[in-house]
């Protein structure tokens, strides 16, 4: 691709950096910020300065959020017994929004991945094995996409914790194996986690 500004090309390069965004669709949209007035680009790359300089993770569950502890650990008619383990912030807003689980999550940041050198100490998994040892958790719901990688997170987490007093379930599978909770319908995903099953009902199926 021929570019007749330096800076033109830098900022497709830049734009193009970003998950799904190809040169084409970068130089689209850089196009788009030069026919906008000045203040928008500026309101905009304030917003992405700001937010990666005050962004925080909850100290709780750590998820996203504005404060020290999000909104929805902070959430007292939330039942705090139920934890409902997830890969990211996607997957808590994609379980927000069917509004069925009125428990809080535990964000891992992740899956282990071996092939792509993702192991347990990179995820944050020992501040939940920390929850469940405190006391206090009824049940461990495990929410992580139904591929290798989620089964093989899910099944680390549950040697773990399985020798406590606690009932383990899972989402039940009408989320297809493969799938990404992110992409799956609300009216489904709501089903699944009201739906969930023992989690030991999974490994006699595998």
């Amino acid at each position: 691709m021929e570019f007749s500004s330096k800076l033109l090309e830098k900022a497709v390069n830049e734009m193009s950096q970003l998950p799904g965004i190809g040169k084409r669709t970068a130089l689209r949209l850089v196009l788009h910020l030069l026919k906008q007035p000045a203040e928008q680009t500026q309101y905009l790359s304030q917003a992405l300065m700001t937010m990666r300089e005050e962004i925080k993770f909850c100290k709780s569950c750590h998820n996203i959020s504005d404060v020290v502890v999000c909104e929805i650990c902070n959430n007292t008619s939330r039942n705090h017994k139920i934890i409902c383990i997830v890969e990211d912030i996607r997957d808590v807003m994609a379980i927000e929004n069917t509004n069925q689980f009125k428990g809080v999550y535990h964000v891992l940041g992740g899956k282990i991945s071996p092939i792509d050198g993702v192991g347990p100490s990179q995820l944050n998994i020992v501040t939940l094995i920390d929850k469940v040892k405190f006391g206090g958790v009824e049940e461990i719901i495990f929410a992580l996409s139904s591929t290798m990688e989620g089964d093989t997170t899910n099944f680390y987490i549950y040697k773990q914790i399985k020798d406590f007093s606690l009932k383990t379930s899972t989402i039940a599978r009408g989320i297809a194996v493969g799938d990404e909770l992110e992409y799956a319908d609300e009216v489904t995903l709501g089903r699944s986690i009201l739906q969930r099953v023992p989690f030991e009902n999974s490994l006699k199926n595998n």
